[in-house]
């Protein structure tokens, strides 16, 4: 007597799991690297936006980049004399 185990019994060999093509890794890769891009443009995007508003709050009258802008309106030369004096010093620091 055949015992039902051995009648169930397939006689397909068994195929390997395939693997992922050339098309379907360079798909999975742009879709990986889209979307780094765009977390990136958000992160880029989140913090143009909060300097920008440092910059509009600096430039409030009073504050300091309203006080530089208004000295250099009034003494553009004196003003850029500074500047280059103040760009020396930070390049001998280095």
């Amino acid at each position: 007597m055949i015992s039902l185990e051995v009648a169930h019994l397939s006689t397909e060999i068994p195929q390997s799991p395939s693997h992922p093509g050339m098309a379907e890794r360079a798909s999975d890769a742009a879709t990986d690297i889209s979307h780094t891009v765009g977390e990136i443009a958000g992160g880029l995007h989140a913090a143009v936006d909060r300097i920008t508003s440092a910059i509009d709050d600096a430039r409030k009258p009073g504050k300091p980049l309203a006080t530089v802008a208004a000295i250099t309106r009034e003494a553009p030369l004196a003003s850029l004399f500074v500047a280059f004096l103040f760009g020396v010093a930070v390049a001998r620091r280095r």
